[in-house]
């Protein structure tokens, strides 16, 4: 996913509201639904939808991971945050403590330990507001220690309050001997908290080392280390894949090995370092701003996969950074090596126990293969030649020994623009097997994307939809995701892959929104979109059967709303800034020989009129907009002068606009100056519309012209026609999709009325079915959230009467399934 994508507002379903009609909950619509029972549509392979695991939000270590100890070897460091230390989460009790990283370590890849002057004792924090047990549980305490007492030294671990009052019976242990040895017991909770804390002290005298100080649940998912709420709530969505380990942790930062004592802590995601005993496995500094310790690794996500009945589909890195970042690495040797790792991959998940890595695997306690069937190369790279030459690489050397992986390509960061037409170019010409798209969009965008996949070619690459999401956890978000997931199944012949991303938030530690769970130390709950997910993967069906829906009536007026400028971490200048109607009439003028006084700030920046001209000076300030004009323009031409000075990017050009999180913009030298584009943002939620490689110099003057007529927007730049388009798309709020189950012989038949109106709706089902169905319904109010306390999104599940043709009233911003026996098979 790319770190600067999205735009977001809190106004973000209200304002959509009005871009659907409706005009509350009393008032009706009328439709038709028509099942053509005589043709087949396309077939829907078991592995439709699956779930995108990405280490961001503390998805992993602090939550799948069950670990209950933050920072249990002491690895933290500022390379990984600015915050961090050896010491984070950790606080001295007593005695004399220093984080060490000498001779004395316990092994190469984990490098540092605590020494304790004794007596002395040390208290950790956990995640969230602190350890979390539950009244009766055990935990497994365990910690490798060594000491320079030949006599040994006492060592004692206990589960506290903050206080330090004990919430169960301590460990005690003898450590004995001056080399690293593993000390274990279990600690029964005899009272619950959210707060605990736990603390291992060391008596006597001398020194005592600590590492991998660790506290386990017992009671983990299928027993394999998993947080057992957090996976239960993955595994009930009946995922047919899991996708991991990212998402920008695979492309970003070096891609060099673990070359201890100088290794680079950025690295990207590399499997090797992931496996073996956890003792032994590297951690890494995390793209989205903390620590890894990779506990949970590559034989778990594998393990994860095969407990909850899904396909895994790894993704290794193509030695092409993405996610902002945008270099290419040329060494042949490291390519080679990369490549060689990524075939060693396959042997591990596949291979027999007796070879080299199926032995690996073996030892860990799988002697039988993972079934490996899918693999990505690659994601999000904005370089496209760049990664496809060495994604080329890959596939070439994978398929000459294991033709039967599908390896799978990227189309970049988004789902338009010149980056993903060459790519699709280039994957196309190639023959590559399927392509991984990712888009976040606003709610609008999705309602009127239902088609997307109606055209693509029915003989080119598949679509695998790795990562996709609406831009908030509402409820009228969750509705925009369904009424496109109609589309993905009716086009379930191209697109054989979805998954909403991302998967999993702690709620202490977000990077990034949306998601689909929510979770702190001690609950977790399913969003909107996760509600909506399950009902659609628990009710996907085996074939698609061909039914059409009448539309929705609709007005759409002209582009209408004001100007604006502004600039995201770069400082730029404007001048001369025209506004004239069709007819030649101004509208607008400010050449800023007086003050600013025309403008309205709307956001950070400093902006003042400097020389004649206005500037925004503030090089790391994003998202400045400064606005002038009337909502009501029609039909105007914009003109202007603009000037990078310094910076990431270069500048945008505002026009359409209604509010702050309502309008369209010319993004020139964005991402990192590496492409340009115009942005529609509804309700703060920005999509594409059309985009290029242009990129700005700095200290360049460019003259800038828009011209808007009615819906038609053409832009120029330095007089030259740069693009133009029409934004004609029309939302429509109301979808449906039918399938059929084949094992249980039922319809399914989907509707999402994403609007305030309820949908009064003539259903001619085209064949004989059973007197009743089964009805599950997603309902509520359009900004409505699900949190800890109260989820007001959740399923209902009726039975009703039903004949060949009906007639059923949808109820408002709602998801209805239908499963109906068919009658007409035996």
């Amino acid at each position: 996913m790319s770190p600067r994508h999205v735009l977001l507002s809190a106004a973000l379903a209200a304002s959509l509201l009005a871009a659907v009609p409706g005009s509350g909950a009393a008032a009706e619509t009328d439709y038709t639904i028509k099942v053509d029972a005589t043709k087949k549509g396309a077939s829907i392979d078991d592995t439709m939808y699956g779930v995108f695991f990405e280490d961001i939000n503390r998805a992993a270590d602090g939550g799948l991971y069950a670990e209950l100890v933050q920072n249990r070897s002491f690895e933290y460091d500022k390379a990984d945050n600015a915050s961090y230390h050896g010491m984070t989460s950790w606080a001295p009790q007593s005695g004399t403590l220093d984080v060490v990283d000498d001779s004395g370590r316990m092994n190469e890849r984990n490098r540092r330990y605590l020494k304790l002057g004794l007596p002395a004792g040390v208290i950790n924090s956990g995640y969230n507001s602190g350890i979390a047990v539950q009244e009766g549980q055990r935990y497994d305490f365990s910690v490798w220690a060594r000491t320079d007492q030949g006599s040994g030294v006492p060592l004692t671990a206990a589960i506290t309050d903050p206080a330090g009052n004990p919430l169960g019976d301590p460990v005690k242990v003898q450590v004995k001997g001056d080399g690293w040895t593993r000390y274990t017991g279990t600690v029964r909770a005899k009272k619950a908290t959210t707060t605990g804390r736990l603390l291992v002290t060391g008596g006597g005298t001398g020194t005592l080392r600590l590492d991998m100080i660790s506290l386990m649940p017992q009671d983990t998912f299928k027993g394999h280390g998993l947080r057992r709420d957090l996976a239960e709530k993955i595994a009930a969505l009946k995922p047919g894949f899991v996708r991991f380990p990212g998402g920008c942790l695979v492309n970003t930062g070096s891609h060099y090995g673990y070359d201890a004592p100088d290794y680079e802590r950025r690295r990207s995601y590399q499997w090797k370092d992931t496996i073996g005993p956890v003792e032994q496995r590297a951690t890494n500094s995390n793209f989205w701003g903390y620590n890894q310790s990779y506990g949970l690794g590559y034989y778990e996500y594998f393990q994860f996969s095969e407990d909850v009945g899904a396909m895994p589909l790894p993704v290794v890195p193509a030695l092409v950074t993405g996610c902002g970042q945008n270099r290419a690495t040329n060494d042949p040797a490291l390519l080679q090596r990369h490549i060689q790792d990524t075939l060693d991959l396959i042997e591990f998940a596949n291979g027999p126990a007796d070879s080299t890595w199926g032995r690996k695997r073996a030892e860990m306690g799988h002697p039988k293969p993972f079934k490996l069937t899918h693999l990505g190369v690659g994601n999000e790279e904005n370089l496209p030649d760049e990664f496809f030459a060495r994604f080329t690489e890959f596939r070439k050397a994978i398929n000459a020994k294991y033709p039967d992986i599908t390896v799978v390509s990227n189309s970049g960061p988004d789902d338009t623009g010149g980056t993903f037409d060459r790519l699709w170019q280039l994957n196309k010409q190639a023959g590559v097997k399927m392509v991984d798209e990712h888009y976040y969009n606003s709610p609008n965008w999705f309602l009127e994307n239902n088609n997307r996949y109606d055209s693509y070619d029915r003989n080119g690459p598949k679509v695998f939809l790795g990562e996709y999401a609406s831009l908030d956890n509402k409820f009228f978000n969750a509705l925009s995701e369904a009424a496109f997931m109609t589309g993905l199944e009716r086009n379930a012949d191209v697109v054989k892959l979805a998954s909403y991303a991302p998967l999993l938030a702690n709620e202490d530690y977000v990077q990034w929104r949306p998601d689909m769970i929510w979770f702190n130390n001690h609950a977790s709950w399913g969003s909107a979109s996760y509600e909506t997910q399950k009902l659609f993967m628990n009710n996907v069906g085996d074939q698609v059967v061909p039914s059409t829906a009448s539309a929705t009536p609709s007005t759409q007026g002209p582009i209408t709303g004001a100007i604006g400028l502004s600039t995201w971490a770069t400082a730029a200048s404007y001048d001369d800034v025209r506004v004239t109607s069709a007819a030649g009439q101004q509208l607008f003028s400010d050449d800023f020989s007086g003050t600013d006084a025309q403008w309205t700030r709307t956001g950070p920046g400093a902006w003042n009129v400097v020389n004649g001209a206005y500037v925004q000076s503030d090089a790391a300030a994003e998202n400045t907009l400064v606005t002038a004009g009337s909502r009501d323009w029609r039909d105007y031409t914009l003109n202007l002068k603009a000037t990078k000075q310094a910076g990431r990017e270069g500048f945008l050009v505002a026009f359409g606009v209604q509010d702050t999180g309502n309008y369209y913009w010319w993004n020139l030298g964005g991402w990192n100056n590496t492409q340009s584009a115009v942005e529609k943002a509804v309700a703060g939620g920005k999509s594409t519309l059309m985009s290029n490689g242009t990129s700005i110099d700095t200290g360049r003057t460019y003259d800038v012209r828009i011209d808007v007529r009615g819906r038609q927007v053409t832009l120029f730049l330095d007089g030259q026609k740069w693009g133009e388009f029409t934004d004609d798309s029309r939302v429509e709020p109301f979808r449906q999709v039918v399938t059929r189950d084949n094992a249980t012989g039922e319809l399914i038949v989907k509707v999402v009325n994403a609007q305030d109106n309820a949908a009064r709706t003539n259903i001619d089902l085209g064949m004989p079915v059973a007197s009743t169905a089964r009805v599950t319904v997603l309902q509520g109010r359009p900004d409505d959230v699900n949190t800890e306390f109260a989820q007001p999104i959740r399923p209902r599940t009726t039975q009703i009467s039903v004949r060949t043709s009906f007639s059923h009233t949808f109820p408002p911003n709602s998801i209805t399934v239908f499963r109906v026996k068919d009658r007409s098979r035996k």
